[in-house]
């Protein structure tokens, strides 16, 4: 039997938090006892994708930050944070475009483009934003698939069920970047299916979506040098239905590198960057970070700090 890993969490009190993945064993006395003394708990598979979480009935913590989260949606906030994530994840991009010489964004025109969005409407900013955040996206992987092996080079990023191997090479890797974040945003109490960004859909948790997109950067540039030893052979040609009535094909690492992808990108979420943790140190690992911008988000938008804006790593 293995134990359940315990860790502990850091507010503005200390916290216990216990934290199961898949192999572990928890008995009902364990679940009854944290009930009592109000310790949730956060069950994930073995690669930090969250699937429950069990908390007290007399759990009330998360009110107030939730309250504050839908009121946002009303009240200025949320188009405050909208445009903060999409002005942050085009800043972190020109980071890996300086990291490697490549063209840089025109950082001052996109944060006048992005601070001159005067609608009070969050859906109205939405559909403006959005524009601006592809144009930069599009720019941004134009130049850093400059960087991929020539024989795996492409010209266009595409997302969900694409065809080519290093494109989902990528989503890959954004799926378990979105585990942490998800996790992130359950422990800093805040509602994951109320985003700012992106809008509300069946099944998306669209804040996940929109506190990963601070974080993508880093995610590309550990592909940029996961993909220096990858080659053609690595890739497998799966079969799998894209839709009810339809099969379809795409090209995915193999088994071997798929492990060995998720296990180096495991190690590198435990990077230390050169970020000061809120408290005390100089530096802290990208999945301490992840943890911390939550929480100063929810801090916002309960009005205990004037700002947000996330701090950008430097890989």
């Amino acid at each position: 039997m293995e134990k359940a890993t315990l860790s502990v969490i850091h507010y503005s009190k200390v916290r216990l938090e216990i934290i199961i993945t898949s192999g572990n064993f928890i008995s009902s006395s364990v679940l009854a006892s944290c009930g009592f003394w109000g310790i949730p708990i956060i069950v994930m598979t073995k690669n930090f994708k969250p699937i429950a979480v069990l908390r007290s009935l007399d759990d009330d913590e998360h009110i107030k930050t939730r309250l504050a989260q839908y009121e946002a949606i009303k009240n200025g906030k949320g188009i405050q944070i909208a445009k903060q994530i999409i002005l942050s994840k085009i800043e972190s991009q020109n980071i890996i475009l300086r990291e490697y010489s490549l063209r840089q964004h025109d950082l001052m025109t996109y944060k006048a483009k992005i601070q001159s969005l005067n609608s009070k409407s969050l859906k109205d900013v939405r559909k403006r934003l959005l524009p601006i955040e592809g144009k930069a996206s599009e720019h941004y992987f134009g130049e850093i698939f400059r960087l991929l092996p020539k024989n795996l080079r492409i010209q266009k990023r595409r997302s969900f069920k694409s065809y080519d191997g290093v494109n989902n090479t990528f989503n890959l890797a954004y799926t378990l970047l979105r585990y942490r974040v998800h996790s992130a945003i359950l422990k800093a109490h805040l509602e994951p299916f109320l985003g700012f960004v992106h809008a509300e859909a069946h099944s998306k948790p669209s804040l996940v979506c929109d506190m990963m997109e601070i974080y993508r950067s880093l995610i590309d540039n550990f592909i940029i040098e996961f993909s220096e030893t990858l080659k053609p052979k690595d890739f497998i040609l799966k079969t799998e239905w894209f839709s009810v009535n339809r099969l379809g094909k795409r090209q995915v690492l193999n088994r071997e590198k798929t492990k060995e992808l998720t296990e180096r990108l495991n190690d590198y979420f435990e990077r230390k960057v050169e970020i000061p943790r809120i408290k005390h140190g100089n530096k802290q690992t990208i999945e301490t970070l992840i943890n911390e911008e939550a929480m100063l988000l929810g801090k916002y938008l309960r009005s205990e700090i004037p700002q947000w804006q996330p701090r950008i790593a430097i890989p």
